[in-house]
């Protein structure tokens, strides 16, 4: 969604805490013209804690608890960047990224939460989980899970609140064969909860057959058991550590004021940095201590949202006043709970009801965004304009291609060339014109952008242009730059071109090419694309596809369709669409130098899948050499989540025109799989004809060389056809 004003600042949110995503969701119900948001943290999903106990219990689904910060950042508008923050260079307003170069601020904010993990105890880290962060947790709880011992030990070392709502859940979920042991070296169970409450807890650890054993030290976690301090060995096939709150290390480094790690700020959430806010359980405000609880981050929010835009307006701050109290609600295992408020305390299942009733409420507010307005023709128009707007609004990437019918008699009015050393024009993936003993492959192509990160747009530019240079078995050579920058301000626009260079750079340095020149304006939208040479001693087209090749794909599909999905903020039940952005993002990823180098010299023919999807560039292939295909539906590789969505009815702009070039010419059956054949894809993978015999060999060669390659199905003899079976 391109801005209405030009963004002069960057707002850089770090880390996807209940204080942050709270912010993103008022952010983009009215956003703040002229500021641009980035939301940095290492995972497309965040855990809403509150509903961890549900989830490990077995009430809940997994995907019912995640904050999907991608789909999110969508709808507020901001860019998502899936990377760690390592440290902050508060004199330069850098923020530090494991991944990737710094990434400069105007002004940010800081929501990491906590973690658990005991690094310095011997064996944690290798045979522990920790239960923050709760993602990891929740993962490997399911693998657990799934494949538990008759008999499944489970040993927890932190009997705070956590601790004891986690072993509860652990029983619940395990039954009663299971051994849960609780471990604390604190002498007394939860000395800060009121005496009934505590009193409760304590009866339900008993029934539930809780081992609960206080005043103890772990010395060592091995494979397998947990070595007390005194030398007794307990047997354990699930250990995690809920030992209470621990800060991330690095923020103690950063120059901040912090108090045995945690940030510290004062009532208005800035911390000793004015352009540097914080909030959620990594920080606390001076002379006001509260305990490590999500609802102090969700009540925070409002204020931290009013204070980072009064800071980019030049507003007054506010103060944040928590609570003195809250009512907790603390879950028993089975669908009951604890409720605890003023040295008060009940139980049983209407206070679970009253919990998930909070709990699904909060969710609730990350479920269904308000929809993006559709245009409409106005009532007085052109005839068959409104038809024209009544489609899928335009993706990105590959989807924005124009339609192959569109193109088709677009290319029939090129002149024929008359220079000699064209040997091949229009038709084949590049250009080819000779160059000395051998040929020079010549191509251009660019992309509309689909996510607001403009480094990785630009890597993604990269691989797709470079694709057509991979697809004809050349080796990349030069390449020149074509870049529309949105409406910035001057230092804004130095920042994103230079991420753009920067980004796209690396990836014709990993080709062996050279970026030598470009051009650059300014229009609506971020648009990047290349004009890139290369240098084979035998290219490969289209043609040349024999009877009884088999045909090899090097990617999965489906990215068209997940694409769409994420700009169109698409909820399918089920499907977590963050996670499935992500996987789909690093599969578009993978360049394809090392797929050409092993296929090329056994390739009788080969293309690249892009914007005509997998059935449009085979049929052209199929043309080109007067042959028709056979492919097994069932062996084409798909990318996750990408099936449920399209049996959603989700689909790119541009699949329809892809569907009614290509579906004349194809046999198929009655399948949701087969929509994702006419999936225009983005850095799609390659397409090869190779000798049957030897296509085992190569497919595990490219396997082995980090690509999701398969055999999908064969040439045969007939008309130009494609049979799906």
């Amino acid at each position: 969604m391109t801005p209405a004003h030009p963004q002069i600042r960057d707002l850089v949110l770090i880390g996807g805490g209940h204080s942050h995503a709270l912010v993103l969701r008022m952010w983009g119900m009215d956003p703040l013209p002229g500021t641009r948001v980035t939301l940095i943290d290492p995972n497309p999903v965040a855990p809403y804690t509150g509903m961890l106990p549900g989830l490990i219990a077995g009430h809940y689904r997994r995907d019912e608890l995640m904050i999907d910060l991608v789909r999110l950042g969508r709808f507020a508008g901001a860019r998502v960047i899936l990377d760690r923050a390592t440290g902050i260079d508060l004199e330069a307003r850098l923020i530090h990224l494991a991944g990737r170069p710094p990434l400069p601020y105007d002004l940010a904010a800081i929501d990491v939460g906590i973690t658990s993990d005991l690094p310095s105890l011997p064996g944690a880290p290798d045979h522990a989980v920790a239960a923050k962060p709760l993602g990891r947790y929740a993962q490997a709880w399911e693998a657990f899970v799934a494949q538990a011992p008759a008999r499944p030990r489970v040993v927890i070392l932190g009997a705070g609140l956590g601790g004891v709502e986690l072993a509860l859940a652990s029983v619940h979920r395990l039954g009663g064969a299971a051994s849960v042991t609780l471990l604390d070296q604190a002498g007394a169970l939860l000395p800060a909860l009121a005496s009934p409450a505590r009193r409760a807890l304590q009866r339900r650890l008993a029934a539930a057959g809780v081992v609960l054993r206080l005043g103890v030290r772990v010395a060592e976690v091995r494979a397998g058991s947990v070595l007390l301090a005194g030398g007794e060995e307990i047997g354990s096939d699930f250990t995690l550590t809920a030992t209470g709150a621990r800060p991330h290390g690095w923020l103690a480094k950063t120059g901040l004021r912090h108090d045995g790690g945690f940030l510290v700020t004062d009532a208005t959430l800035r911390t000793s940095d004015p352009q540097v806010f914080a909030s959620g359980d990594c920080a606390g405000i001076r002379g006001d201590p509260r305990p490590k609880a999500g609802v102090f981050a969700v009540r925070a929010a409002k204020v931290l949202h009013r204070n980072l835009r009064a800071a980019l307006t030049g507003k007054p701050l506010q103060a944040f006043r928590p609570q003195a109290d809250y009512l907790k609600l603390i879950s028993l295992g089975e669908k009951a709970a604890v409720a605890e408020k003023w040295g008060l305390a009940l139980s049983g299942p209407r206070f679970w009801r009253l919990k998930d009733r909070i709990d699904r409420s909060f969710m609730d507010r990350f479920a269904d965004y308000p929809a993006m307005a559709t245009p409409i023709a106005p009532a007085i128009a052109t005839e068959g304009l409104a038809e024209q707007m009544a489609g899928r609004p335009l993706c990105g990437g590959c989807g924005a291609k124009l339609g192959p019918g569109v193109l088709s008699r677009a290319l029939s009015v090129v002149p024929a060339a008359v220079r000699a050393e064209v040997l091949s024009g229009p038709g084949d993936d590049a250009a080819v014109l000779r160059a000395g003993a051998g040929v020079q492959v010549l191509t251009t192509d660019h992309l509309r952008a689909f996510c607001n990160d403009p480094r990785l747009m630009a890597r993604l530019a990269a691989i797709h242009a470079l694709g057509d240079v991979w697809a004809m078995g050349a080796e990349a050579q030069v390449a020149l730059a074509q870049v529309t920058l949105p409406p910035l301000g001057p230092e804004l626009q130095a920042r994103m071109l230079a991420e753009v260079m920067d980004g796209a750079g690396a990836v014709f340095r990993a080709a062996g090419a050279d970026v030598v020149g470009g051009h650059s304006t300014e229009g609506a939208e971020l648009t990047i694309g290349f004009t890139v040479t290369g240098l084979a001693d035998r290219p490969i087209g289209k043609g040349g596809a024999q009877v009884g090749d088999a045909l090899v794909l090097t990617k999965p599909l489906g990215s068209g369709t997940i694409l769409a999905a994420e700009m169109a903020l698409a909820r399918v039940p089920g499907v977590l669409l963050g996670e499935v952005w992500a996987t789909c993002i690093a599969q578009m990823s993978v360049a394809q130098a090392t797929a050409s180098a092993i296929l090329g010299p056994q390739a009788r023919a080969m293309t690249d899948v892009t914007g005509f999807g997998l059935a449009g560039h085979l049929l052209e292939m199929l043309e080109a050499s007067g042959v028709a295909a056979r492919v097994q539906l069932d062996d084409v590789p798909m990318l996750p989540g990408a099936v449920e969505l399209a049996g959603a009815g989700v689909g790119s702009s541009l699949q329809p025109a892809n569907l009614a070039a290509a579906s004349w010419r194809m046999e198929v059956p009655q399948d949701v799989r087969v929509a994702l054949l006419t999936d225009p894809q983005t850095c799609g993978g390659l397409l090869a004809s190779v000798p049957a015999g030897q296509a085992g060999a190569l497919v595990a060669r490219l396997r082995e060389a980090g690509h999701q390659a398969a055999v999908i199905g064969a040439v045969v003899a007939g008309t130009p056809r494609l049979a799906v079976v």
